[in-house]
């Protein structure tokens, strides 16, 4: 028979003191801290690329630019080797392919850091399932409605005469498909890498409206890298840039944008035949006189270092505001 004044046997597992027991587990009510102190400590390498939500910013951004100038340094190299002295039609194709290596660099790294981050790269501002949808074709008509009222204001002002045709026949339809398809690239090219990836990173760290600011200015001082250009040309990129972020901000994708971007960049360069960004093209539809102040016309930048460009976007704002009132970014996956 036991004797009850006899204290109970050690039990065997508690019998040695070196074994510890393992840490109770974290409960619903445990702070940040508690968890950090159960959680196991971090190797160096963790420490230095990873976040809380996963790998750093400054890497993120890093990566991706920096494999977006991989590829274009790639395509640059294979293209001088596919067009060693472009000329002519050659120069025209030449300028094709380059956008078609630019819009690569674009999205690329951005699918390979989408499966890295757990994500799509739908959420980076261009959903597949509403690709050239609704929302792009809206904003066709928008970019071209709007690069009409602003040379209209200068047909207004006596700086600008719209002129008279200078392709006609086949050519035509030839020029006007192969303009479409360039500025096509070149509107998802500047918006995907502009505000795709990069806004979407930003937005996650510091906001949305200063992600906007900051890639706004990156997007006007880009411009001042194209022969020719202006502080106001540069302004005027700037501040459509700062446009085309409201447009995502409201419509929740860069569809919108797009559209906007490629047929205000057709209507200038193709249909009406304007300097842009201090670049006219072959095979523009008329010939258009410009004459006049600079500050009026925008001189050899062309129409989009106009002060009359500031009272344009003005006025879009607000007719974008007063459409589309509600912010739908960022998009989920």
């Amino acid at each position: 028979m036991t004797d009850p004044t006899q204290s109970p046997a050690p039990r065997e597992d508690s019998a040695d003191p070196a074994v510890a027991s393992p840490p109770p587990p974290a409960s619903a009510e445990s702070t940040p801290a508690e968890i950090s102190a159960l959680a196991p400590p971090r190797s160096l390498p963790e420490r230095i690329f990873l976040a809380g939500d996963g790998v750093r910013l400054g890497w993120r951004l890093g990566l991706y630019l920096g494999l977006a100038g991989a590829i274009l340094f790639a395509a640059g190299w294979l293209g001088n080797s596919i067009f060693p002295n472009p000329h002519g039609a050659a120069r025209l194709w030449f300028e094709m392919y380059s956008e078609v290596g630019m819009l690569l660099a674009a999205f690329l790294p951005a699918f390979l850091l989408a499966r890295i981050e757990h994500r799509t790269v739908d959420d980076y501002g261009l959903p597949r399932s509403e690709a050239f949808g609704r929302k792009f074709w809206v904003g066709v008509v928008w970019g071209f409605a709007w690069i009409t009222a602003l040379l209209l204001l200068m047909d207004g002002a006596r700086v600008f005469s719209f002129g008279r045709f200078s392709l006609h026949g086949v050519r035509i339809a030839k020029f006007a498909l192969f303009w479409g398809v360039y500025f096509l690239l070149v509107g998802l090219f500047e918006e995907f890498f502009v505000r795709g990836y990069l806004q979407f990173t930003l937005t996650r760290r510091i906001g949305f409206w200063p992600a906007a600011a900051a890639l706004s200015a990156f997007f006007g001082g880009i411009h001042l890298l194209n022969q020719g250009e202006t502080f106001v040309g540069a302004l005027g990129a700037a501040l459509i840039g700062l446009f085309f972020c409201l447009t995502l901000r409201r419509t929740g994708s860069l569809w919108f944008a797009v559209g906007f971007h490629a047929a205000w960049d057709w209507g200038e360069t193709y249909f009406y035949g304007v300097p842009d960004s201090g670049t006219t093209e072959p095979g523009h539809l008329l010939s258009p006189a410009i004459s006049g102040k600079t500050w009026l016309t925008g001189g050899s930048v062309g129409p989009e270092a106009s002060v009359l460009l500031l009272i344009v976007i003005a006025a879009m704002w607000l007719a974008f505001h007063l459409r589309y009132r509600e912010a739908h970014y960022p998009t989920q996956a």
